[in-house]
């Protein structure tokens, strides 16, 4: 039987860690490890874990950072202290349904191809409401969660997605090993947001695939996303919008779509900064991090262009 381990990072996560631990005590597929990195959480969330850990029918390593490493560190932490043939990557505010992982790593162990894969993630408040799918990327490289906001009973049809979210996402530790840039499987640069869309694009290009299962389930209790963007923490906006510029310069392919797909991005980010100017001012203080870090993203990009290791097809767009 494949082995499995969890990896979740918390962050003054006291209010769902428990039930997210109670989820996992109850999963059929049998789980080896879970590793829970703390990101220096000021709440009750050692805590909690520490409790967990003494009568837990499953080993849990819990590692205390000093200070906020963020998801992408924080999970890399995790990837690293542990591993198995299946990494669940999982946000503490995820509840598994029992069959969550077995029903995933049955289609991935008969799917060479496919190195991440999902369930039917549902508001935890509203649990005939799709949170999630999978990843779908648009003709102007948005990167959406597929379905968010639509009766779950629409997404009764398992298959390929572009990616998985990091919220519930099963990850195959080949291709953790094969697609990692010096060691980071998430780029620890992204610090939060967007690393999952990142990975998706990355291991797209080099050939591994992404599956969406239908009949896994879990509840999501996430809640800012439903919101106004004035309800999403400032130093998220800041991180999403650096991040979308990260995964367009590490991962867009060169070719002649360029020239109908850079005017629309174009377009789109010039307006995009305009309401920043005049809505948002206090978003402009990421710019200077943003301009210092661009040449590094570019070096990741020819890293990843190395990589690559069958003949590029004359198709440079998108195949998905």
């Amino acid at each position: 039987m494949a082995s499995v381990s969890v990896c979740i990072v918390t962050y003054n996560s006291a209010k769902h860690i428990a039930s997210c631990l109670e989820a996992l005590s109850g999963q059929v597929h049998p789980i080896d490890r879970i590793v829970i990195v703390d990101n220096a959480s000021t709440d009750d969330s050692s805590k909690i874990i520490k409790a967990y850990q003494a009568q837990s029918n499953i080993p849990i390593q819990l590692i205390e950072n000093s200070f906020n490493n963020g998801f992408a560190g924080g999970q890399n932490q995790a990837l690293n202290a542990y591993e198995a043939d299946y990494a669940v990557v999982l946000n503490p505010d995820v509840s598994l349904h029992p069959l969550y992982i077995s029903d995933i790593v049955a289609v991935m162990e008969h799917e060479p191809l496919v190195g991440s894969a999902t369930g039917q993630l549902l508001f935890a408040d509203d649990q005939s409401i799709v949170d999630s799918t999978g990843l779908a990327m648009s003709g102007t490289r948005h990167a959406t969660d597929r379905g968010m906001g639509e009766s779950a009973d629409r997404w009764l049809l398992s298959g390929e997605v572009f990616g998985v979210s990091g919220a519930a996402a099963v990850y195959l530790r080949r291709m953790i090993n094969d697609i990692s840039l010096e060691g980071q499987f998430f780029d620890e640069t992204f610090f939060a947001y967007k690393e999952d869309v990142d990975v998706a694009w990355r291991a797209r290009r080099l050939g591994w695939r992404s599956y969406y299962v239908h009949t896994a389930k879990a509840l999501h209790g996430r809640g800012w996303k439903k919101n106004a963007r004035s309800s999403i923490p400032l130093f998220v906006r800041q991180h999403s919008y650096m991040n979308r510029f990260y995964t367009l310069i590490k991962n867009e392919p060169i070719g002649w779509h360029w020239f109908a797909l850079m005017p629309q991005i174009a377009v789109l980010e010039a307006a995009k900064f305009a309401y920043i100017i005049i809505r948002e001012p206090a978003m402009l203080e990421c710019l200077p991090k943003l301009l210092r870090t661009l040449p590094e993203m570019w070096k990741k990009r020819q890293q990843i262009n190395q990589m690559i290791r069958w003949p590029q097809s004359k198709k440079t767009k998108l195949d998905f």
